[in-house]
């Protein structure tokens, strides 16, 4: 029989414009190419294309899968899984309105952030499975109005905005 398992991933609203991004960023380096740029474009062009290129992998890959009896993150070359019966501890930290959910068991933790999509089912769901007299009075206050954070979604699309502005600009030249 198998086991009943909730995924979660990044939320789409963050994987499109950040997909984008990469596309545009890699289409104005060949177009730079095309028209035979100055190389220290090109290469400053690189730098900015391989930390967008690594997060939009690591983006794509990182799941949280919740089982009867255990919770996995899975991101691109690691996973970690946590029994819920050797779990000590879940708390919260919230920064404005980025929200870190730690799951620790004894010296293993894991943390899980709000950039999931429907997070606050992914903590409903949580909360469900875990020992309550392990969960923290923060978690517990957080799990009845849980934040969302947008701005890294609006900075991204601003991002994919400049990379229009520019391309254009590389034509017009």
């Amino acid at each position: 029989m198998s086991e009943d398992i909730q995924t979660y991933v990044i939320r789409r609203s963050f994987l499109f414009p950040l997909g984008l991004l990469f596309l545009l960023t890699v289409a104005l380096g060949v177009i730079g190419l095309l028209q035979g740029q100055p190389r220290g474009k090109l290469i400053m062009l690189l730098i900015i294309v391989a930390p967008v290129a690594v997060l939009l992998l690591e983006s794509l890959f990182r799941r949280v899968e919740i089982g009867a009896t255990q919770v996995r993150v899975i991101k691109l070359l690691r996973r970690r899984a946590l029994d819920f019966a050797a779990l000590t501890a879940v708390e919260t930290v919230q920064v404005r309105k980025r929200v870190f959910l730690t799951i620790c068991a004894d010296d293993d933790f894991i943390i899980i952030s709000n950039a999931y999509g429907d997070f606050p089912q992914l903590l409903q769901s949580l909360l469900a499975r875990i020992p309550e007299h392990i969960v923290s009075d923060e978690t517990r206050a957080l799990a009845a109005t849980v934040p969302m954070k947008s701005s890294d979604v609006v900075s991204c699309w601003l991002a994919v905005a400049l990379l229009l502005v520019i391309l254009w600009a590389q034509f017009g030249a």
